[in-house]
C-alpha cells in the first residue's frame, strides 16, 4: 500500500492503469499476492494487474485462485521473448490465448544483441552487458558464440529482405498474434525510429518462415525468465 501510494504521489496521478508485480515470490502464497493486487483494484489505485517473469504453471494457478476467490486476476504477464530466446512459445503463450491474457514482452531487441551493432569478443562498453547490475545477467542471456552465429544468419536475411536488424527482429516479435505490444527501450529518440517502423510494416510470411527455421534451436530449454 505505501509503494503504491509513493508511486502515485511521483507520478502526479490518482491511478495507474496496469500495476506488475516483477517476480513470483515462492515465499508468499499466490492467495496473499492477488488479494492484496485485489485491494488496490477495489480502492481505485489500480485499474488492471500483472505479472512479469512468471512461469506458465504458475500463472495458471494465480487464474485459477483468482477464479476460486472471486477477486481481480492477473491480466497481463511481461516475459523476455526475441529471436534469441523462444521458450515461452512452448506452455506460456498457449496459457495466454486460451485464457486471454495480453503478453508484453521485454527485450525484444535481446539487450541490442539483436541490432547488429555488437560483434563477439569483449562486451561492447557503454552499453547494459557491462553497465551496473545488469552486465552479468546480460552477458550470461547473450553473450554466446552460438547466438552471434544466430545474429550473422539473420543479419543476412534482413540484408537480403532490404530491412533494418532492429526493424526486423521487432517485426518477428509482432508476428506472433499472441503478442500485445512489445517493449522497446532506446538511450536516445532517434532509436526509436527502426522500431516503430516494424508497427507499420508487416514482417512478410516467408522472411518469418526462415527467421523461425534459423532461430529454432532457441525455442528448447528451461530457463527461468
Amino acid at each position: 500500500m505505501r509503494a503504491i501510494d509513493e508511486s502515485l504521489r511521483r507520478l502526479g496521478t490518482d491511478y495507474v492503469d496496469l500495476y506488475q508485480i516483477h517476480f513470483y515470490d515462492p515465499s508468499v502464497h499466490i492467495d496473499e499476492t492477488l488479494r492484496a493486487m485485489d485491494d488496490l483494484v477495489r480502492s481505485g489505485k489500480v485499474r488492471y494487474v500483472g505479472c512479469s517473469n512468471t512461469l506458465a504453471y504458475q500463472l495458471a494457478r494465480s487464474i485459477g485462485r483468482s477464479e476460486l476467490h472471486g477477486i481481480c486476476r492477473f491480466e497481463s504477464v511481461q516475459p523476455r521473448y526475441n529471436l534469441l530466446f523462444r521458450e515461452n512459445e512452448r506452455e506460456l503463450f498457449p496459457l495466454c490465448t486460451e485464457e486471454d491474457v495480453a503478453v508484453i514482452p521485454y527485450n525484444p531487441l535481446a539487450g541490442g544483441l539483436l541490432t547488429g551493432k555488437h560483434r563477439a569478443g569483449t562486451p561492447t562498453e557503454g552499453t547494459r552487458f557491462t553497465l551496473g547490475r545488469a552486465q552479468g545477467p546480460y552477458q550470461e542471456r547473450y553473450w554466446h558464440d552460438q547466438m552471434f552465429e544466430s545474429v550473422e544468419e539473420i543479419r543476412a536475411v534482413a540484408e537480403e529482405a532490404g530491412t533494418p536488424m532492429t526493424t526486423l527482429a521487432v517485426q518477428w516479435v509482432l508476428a506472433n498474434p499472441v503478442i500485445t505490444s512489445p517493449i522497446v527501450g532506446a538511450s536516445r529518440p532517434e532509436q526509436l525510429a527502426a522500431s516503430v517502423a516494424a508497427a507499420e510494416t508487416p514482417l512478410d510470411a516467408d522472411v518469418k518462415a526462415r527467421l523461425d527455421e534459423l532461430t529454432a534451436i532457441y525455442r528448447q530449454g528451461d530457463h527461468d525468465r
